[in-house]
């Protein structure tokens, strides 16, 4: 049945139900799209929405499911989702199980453009979350591997408008050096801080990749996914870690319930050092672009890291 999702165990609408508010969606969403001359496309999420949207500029029109603040791991999509998809000619994912309703919604939709993953000839780190070895998907939580990403859009759109092409690479050149700069720029954040104290808790484990890129540990009480489940275990481990190392850079995430991760801070005596921007962007003005979102996490990492003992 389409709809269903682990967090909720139970799907939103019928089977029968669903499929008669699909048509009647398509039917009321034609006219609007035909009178569009730009490439209408779709994103997963509004992260990769907008990373869409800057290579794509006023060519492209993106429709979003999982929007700002939104969880995408734990998203059920709507037939109002189905429709705003039936009528693109591309459907940008991340892939590697980040939306594992995907399979769904293309069955549901009997989607007739093209899928375009957009970490494809991108190797994911693997992981072990809840006793399964898996791949992590949140890749774009590092700018490099986001200029991968940035030529995966570029080609597609390039081979499905020719005519735009030229104007799809320069942006995506463009794009690319305001990446390159904000590596350059998140490297003299995180270089005065010595190794042993680049140390991070985070709500979900969502930052591996970041932490690779800049040689930041993360401790996560939930694991590749917000579906996972901390284990009491776990919990009292991460604790008595941060009551022995000192640890000061503590952070709740835009996308979680803080309940968990001030329990941690609350018992091991340490306070919440704000938000961080995980999987999702933001309605607040420090996270409405994804460059915007991984300056702030930078600033904020940084600072809370001086702190750690």
């Amino acid at each position: 049945m389409f709809g269903l999702g682990k967090s909720s165990g139970k799907s939103w609408l019928g089977a029968g139900r669903f499929t008669a508010l699909v048509a009647l969606a398509l039917a009321l969403a034609s006219p609007a799209q035909a009178q569009d001359t730009r490439l209408a496309v779709g994103a997963s999420f509004s992260i990769l929405s907008d990373i869409v949207k800057a290579v794509g500029g006023d060519r492209v029109d993106v429709a979003t499911l999982v929007g700002p603040d939104q969880d995408t791991h734990v998203y059920e999509p709507t037939p109002a989702d189905v429709a705003k998809i039936s009528g693109t000619k591309l459907f940008f994912v991340n892939g590697l199980g980040f939306e594992g309703w995907l399979p769904r919604l293309v069955k549901a939709s009997q989607y007739p453009g093209k899928l375009i993953t957009v970490t494809k000839g991108l190797k994911p780190h693997t992981m072990v979350d809840e006793g399964r070895t898996v791949d992590d998907p949140h890749m774009f939580q590092d700018p490099e591997r986001v200029k991968v990403m940035v030529d995966n859009i570029a080609a597609a759109l390039s081979q499905a408008d020719p005519a735009g092409a030229a104007y799809y690479s320069e942006r995506a050149k463009s794009y690319r050096g305001a990446l390159d700069d904000l590596i350059t720029w998140a490297n003299k954040q995180i270089a005065p801080i010595p190794p042993a104290r680049r140390v991070v808790l985070t709500s979900h484990d969502a930052f591996g990749y970041l932490g690779q890129r800049f040689g930041i540990k993360f401790l996560a009480p939930e694991g590749v996914s917000t579906e996972s489940e901390a284990s009491a275990k776990d919990v009292a481990n991460l604790i008595r870690v941060i009551r022995r190392t000192g640890i000061r850079a503590v952070f709740m995430e835009n996308i979680s319930n803080p309940r968990l991760v001030q329990r941690i801070a609350r018992d091991a005596r340490v306070k919440v050092d704000g938000k961080l921007y995980s999987d999702a962007l933001s309605q607040n003005p420090e996270a409405t672009t994804y460059l915007q979102l991984f300056q702030h996490n930078i600033r904020a990492i940084a600072a809370a890291m001086k702190e750690n003992r």
